[in-house]
């Protein structure tokens, strides 16, 4: 299970990745402005909002395997038409039913395929760590991101800026076949037999029960908004500002080196979690230390103007993201029920795309108004507004804080167990999220 797992993730983040690294700068090519290519990323984030819900509804309904299935055609159609709308110069409103329909292609990987792999581990017995695993897939994403982005920077400068998005949707679509043939629904039965809207009311019934009426999920979740809207934006800006530093506008290469640098620094990260993680009695102070490094770190790229020194910087912002994710990751789904897991992961997601839709295009108008450096530094302050929701998680006290390793007591978790022995079920009495 692991195995297809790290393969899913090595094959989805190679295919993204191949535009990570240029997306900005083929948005401005098109002839938009900053204020539209964020805006265009943002409207992104809305397919996401919208569709969250309806596709978890197909991952707790159909099943995990099918909504995989459907997310890579998605992606991959509608990357080819991002390709189309570059090659005829389209008008922003094509820009924004696109990307909104990309959002819908990315709804049916969030949560379900987090959910997929953590039931899989309980069905077949799994003791270890959930950082443990969850780290190793970042280092695997972030090897392929490493390799998918210098890679599509170089055929970028070598040929344009459209073809990476062609060589992107060609994976995908080797990624359907791989997934056809390894992917299958173990520890987990799909609830057939419910129709769409009452399938959907109960969904988003579980996702507030289960999430926001939980609250050290809760304070959780409203970390979402502000760290993922922050991360979408500074990820992305981050090309054209290299650029900017170093000199030269047409060097793609330089531009693929800003997701180059955060996947080399995404494979330390995802490394280290285990290890930092066992330096702390509490996953909160680990994703609290994690949230003060990153946003120290942006406050200090809007202030530099050294390239090289700017190179280290995102280093090690990418080091403090990844130590974070592995460790977020596990708090949630050791407080999260075996049959609302998709939901619950899709409602954060879903939480996090509406932060980007908001944050994103106001960024980007600040890069408008006052360049990349000033709309990093208000990068920097937004999301230093998720360290208080943190330490209000924090403040619950929940067993999952301190969970140490995987259990298979599924929904029947003893809800009193404490460190070393909580398991994937509610940490709790159920009286969830943890996010192109």
């Amino acid at each position: 299970m692991q195995g297809t797992y790290y393969t899913l993730t090595l094959g989805n983040t190679l295919a993204a990745s191949f535009i990570w690294g240029i997306n900005t700068l083929f948005l401005l090519d098109a002839g938009l402005t900053n204020l539209e290519a964020f805006a265009a990323n943002a409207f992104f984030s809305v397919g996401m909002f919208v569709f969250e819900i309806p596709t978890g509804v197909v991952a707790d309904t159909v099943g995990r395997r099918a909504s995989y299935l459907l997310g890579t055609v998605t992606l991959a159609v509608t990357t080819a038409m991002y390709w189309m709308l570059w090659v005829w110069q389209s008008p922003f409103w094509a820009w924004a039913i696109v990307s909104v329909l990309l959002g819908l292609g990315f709804t049916f990987f969030s949560g379900a395929v987090d959910a997929w792999l953590v039931d899989a581990l309980q069905a077949t017995g799994y003791r270890g760590s959930l950082e443990a695993v969850f780290g190793r897939a970042v280092v695997v994403g972030n090897v392929a991101m490493l390799g998918g982005s210098v890679l599509g920077g170089v055929i970028a400068q070598l040929t344009n800026l459209g073809v990476p998005f062609l060589i992107r949707a060609g994976i995908l679509i080797v990624m359907f076949a791989v997934a056809a043939m390894l992917m299958r629904d173990l520890g987990f039965t799909p609830e057939r037999g419910v129709g769409p809207i009452k399938a959907t009311g109960e969904v988003f019934r579980a996702s507030v029960k289960y999430g926001l009426g939980r609250r050290p999920v809760r304070w959780l979740m409203l970390t979402t908004p502000f760290t993922t809207g922050v991360g979408f934006y500074a990820f992305y800006a981050l090309q054209p500002y290299l650029l900017e530093l170093w000199g030269d506008e047409g060097a793609y290469s330089i531009a693929g080196l800003a997701a180059a640098l955060l996947s080399g620094a995404g494979i330390v990260g995802g490394l280290l979690a285990p290890i930092v993680r066992r330096r702390f009695r509490k996953r909160t102070s680990v994703i609290l230390l994690a949230t003060v490094l990153s946003t120290l770190v942006l406050l200090a790229l809007g202030l530099v103007a050294n390239f090289w020194l700017a190179v280290g910087l995102i280093a090690l912002w990418g080091i403090a993201s990844s130590i974070d994710d592995p460790v977020h990751r596990a708090y949630l789904n050791d407080m999260i029920p075996s049959k609302q897991r998709a939901t619950v992961l899709s409602f954060d997601s879903l939480l996090g795309s509406a932060g980007g839709a908001v944050i994103q295009p106001a960024l980007g108008r600040a890069a408008d108004l006052g360049g990349y450096g000033f709309s990093l530094l208000c990068s920097g302050a937004v999301q230093l507004l998720a360290a208080p929701f943190v330490l209000l998680s924090r403040a619950e006290h929940d067993p999952a804080d301190t969970a140490r390793q995987v259990a298979g007591g599924g929904d029947g978790a003893d809800p009193a167990r404490g460190e070393g022995d909580t398991g994937d079920g509610p940490a709790t009495d159920a009286t969830l999220p943890p996010t192109t």
